[in-house]
């Protein structure tokens, strides 16, 4: 053997990787201690060290109690004011806007609000309407959403771009065109005439292209497994729309819902110009109306009876948008 030749340095039993498994694991262990893990309390702006310094923890407790106060302030205060107003004489309001009944309360104004206004009358006309725009809605929605989601005929995709491309036109361009098309129908004729009509109001509602999508995308998102279980065991397209598909969608069911009230309810320029008559108004309409002839008090006793749906149905579906069960009856596991 040559000197030129180095010969091998010994490699001792403790430096000798026990197994293949071993060796290629000390990369992976040396990786774990450079990346220590973090905690999701830990994951925030200010850590758990600080958050145990007195001063950090003072601070971070008046910031709370700071937003708190100001977000309730800013949600509720307007509201919380209109209900005491409405129970407020008109001279105590502009005298004292913020004062508690200086003079007591006048329950009278409901009363007088309710009758004299005719706020039954309207208030009921504002129901119908929003009734019956939600389940136009929910109609258009729900099938559009499921030819587009599910059925996915060929010209799905030319059908999704049309409807998407509906959102990019300014909703006071089509004033004029659903004006004329509801005074004069394509299908009735000249002598049937939507005007008065709560068709008029219905039909232009349930053509809204982001619930179709918004539906759309939920459909999108259900487990493909169990269609396709319904479909195998024989299931019609009527069949699985209606027994698997909606029963999986209540929480989209649910957003839509409160969209198309909400926008039904507060909806003023295009109920002003399809429904004339006085008789078949809704509040939102009638209310801008009667204010010049109506005392403050009692304008503003109707108005906070005016927000009573509104109010109702958030209590009633704010937990709708916080959860999602809807898929808890139909995937079993």
């Amino acid at each position: 053997m040559s000197a030129d030749t180095a010969a091998p340095a010994p490699v001792s039993a403790a430096t000798m990787p026990s197994s293949p498994a071993a060796a290629s694991s000390v990369p992976e262990r040396r990786r774990a201690r450079r990346k220590p893990s973090l905690t999701d309390s830990e994951r925030g702006i200010v850590s758990d060290a600080d958050r145990r310094q007195p001063r950090v923890r003072r601070a971070m407790t008046g910031v709370h109690i700071f937003l708190s106060v100001t977000l309730v302030l800013a949600g509720l205060g307007p509201l919380l004011w209109l209900a005491k107003a409405a129970v407020t004489p008109t001279q105590d309001t502009l005298r004292q806007p913020f004062a508690l009944w200086p003079n007591g309360i006048d329950w009278a104004n409901l009363s007088t609000a309710w009758s004299d206004i005719h706020i039954d009358q309207y208030f009921f006309n504002t129901i119908v309407i929003a009734a019956g725009a939600w389940a136009f809605q929910l109609v258009v929605a729900t099938t559009g959403a499921y030819t587009l989601s599910v059925l996915r005929p060929r010209y799905a995709r030319v059908l999704n771009s049309l409807v998407l491309a509906t959102l990019f036109i300014p909703s006071v361009v089509l004033l004029v065109p659903l004006y004329l098309t509801i005074v004069d129908p394509p299908l009735l004729g000249r002598d049937h005439s939507l005007l008065n009509n709560y068709l008029a109001v219905w039909l232009p509602m349930a053509a809204n292209a982001f619930n179709i999508l918004l539906v759309k995308r939920f459909f999108d998102n259900l487990p493909r497994e169990v269609i396709e279980a319904a479909q195998t065991d024989g299931a019609g397209p009527f069949r699985l729309f209606w027994s698997i598909i909606l029963p999986m969608s209540r929480p989209i069911l649910g957003v839509v819902s409160v969209f198309a009230i909400i926008a039904a309810w507060k909806d003023f320029l295009w109920p002003l110009l399809v429904l004339p008559d006085p008789a078949v108004q809704p509040l939102s309409v009638r209310l801008p109306a009667v204010q010049s002839q109506t005392e403050l008090d009692v304008f503003l006793a109707a108005l906070a009876i005016a927000t009573i749906i509104p109010i109702a149905m958030f209590l009633i579906f704010q937990r709708v948008f916080l959860r999602s069960a809807g898929l808890g009856g139909a995937v079993k596991g």
